[in-house]
């Protein structure tokens, strides 16, 4: 369906977990977060049904999010079950990747489409240090693994961080932080995966850190590599845009939510691992589904409270934003919403 600003409205974040066997320093604090209690969090028939009811409206593409949703058990199952919903086309996968190489082949075999592994640095020290501890050989393995399936789209994403003003100590055992990017780089170069580069938005602890924007990630890029060339159409789910360097096996993206704004064309919305409905990442406005799914709703009721969040999506986010915003259909703009104040492991980023 499309949205009032006539926004088609197809690809849902589901988050199945706000838990995680890592405590990346922009994610969560160091002690991490009180868990929510699993009765609280969604069932896997529950996330069916809001699936099975998004795609009534339109929803063609389901992203299963944590948290790292490798920690929530039978993750394989609820894909069979996703791609088993009539207009469902996709089900694809966000992952830290190191719990991957056990579970892949169980993933696949249920019909999973893609997978993304997010990987900021190939360094061990600045991994663990990043990470809180992660080891990027366990990553890396299940980057292997992943890229080993025939057919599977497979993307690795990178949060490029400054050292400084951004609470970490260096850059790692391995040369210049720009040289940490030059050498992710070399993952598309070989064909293992595409890999991007997104935008560090300020959302939870992420407003703590300072991130390096697309075009400089992109210039770094081009000293190394020679002229990247822009690629056309439409190459995946999200805002996401690729170029392609000489040589290159795979493509290098680029999200950048902070330094070029794209929510005139954005067409998510996020289903978090409580049942709450948001439209935009950086807001708190939302729909409370979990309360209709217990509370004995049927599917219409269902159907129009999922409607009315799908065409109430907010304008808009405003990470860097100049004071210009549109108004939503109550009369209220973007700058009266609420802010969201969660880490970004209890929304399902």
């Amino acid at each position: 369906m499309r949205d009032r600003f006539g926004r088609t409205i197809d690809y849902m974040r589901v988050s199945v977990t706000d838990r995680c066997n890592l405590r990346c320093v922009y994610c969560m604090p160091a002690e991490g977060v009180a868990s929510v209690p699993h009765e609280q969090i969604l069932t896997f028939d529950e996330i069916a049904r809001v699936c099975r009811v998004g795609a009534e409206l339109g929803i063609r593409r389901i992203k299963l999010t944590g948290g790292e949703p490798l920690v929530r058990r039978g993750l394989p199952e609820l894909v069979g079950m996703l791609k088993g919903i009539t207009g469902i086309e996709q089900v694809t996968l966000t992952t830290n990747g190191t719990l991957l190489k056990e579970q892949i082949n169980g993933l696949v075999s249920n019909g999973l489409d893609a997978v993304n592994i997010s990987i900021d640095t190939l360094d061990p020290e600045r991994y663990r240090e990043i990470t809180r501890g992660g080891s990027v050989e366990k990553a890396l393995e299940g980057l292997d693994a992943a890229a080993a399936v025939p057919g599977l789209s497979v993307k690795v994403n990178c949060v490029p961080l400054k050292a400084t003003g951004s609470n970490l100590k260096g850059t790692g055992s391995n040369g210049t932080e720009d040289e940490e990017y030059i050498r992710l780089a070399l993952l598309a170069k070989e064909g293992k995966a595409d890999v991007r580069f997104i935008e560090m938005m300020p959302i939870g602890l992420g407003k703590h850190f300072a991130g390096r924007g697309g075009d400089e990630i992109l210039g770094i890029l081009e000293k190394a590599y020679g002229k990247a060339e822009p690629c056309t159409g439409r190459l995946g789910n999200g805002p996401a845009e690729y170029v392609q360097f000489p040589g290159f096996g795979k493509r290098i993206g680029f999200i950048s939510a902070v330094s070029h704004q794209f929510c005139g064309g954005c067409n998510r919305v996020r289903l978090t691992s409580e049942g709450y409905l948001k439209p935009c990442l950086q807001y708190e406005s939302g729909t409370d589904l979990k309360t209709l799914l217990r509370g004995g709703a049927g599917d219409p009721e269902i159907r129009a409270a999922m409607e009315k969040a799908f065409y109430e999506k907010p304008a808009h986010h405003q990470f860097g934003v100049n004071g210009q915003f549109w108004e939503n259909s109550q009369g209220k703009s973007c700058a009266e919403e609420t802010l969201e104040t969660k880490e970004m492991s209890r929304i399902g980023g």
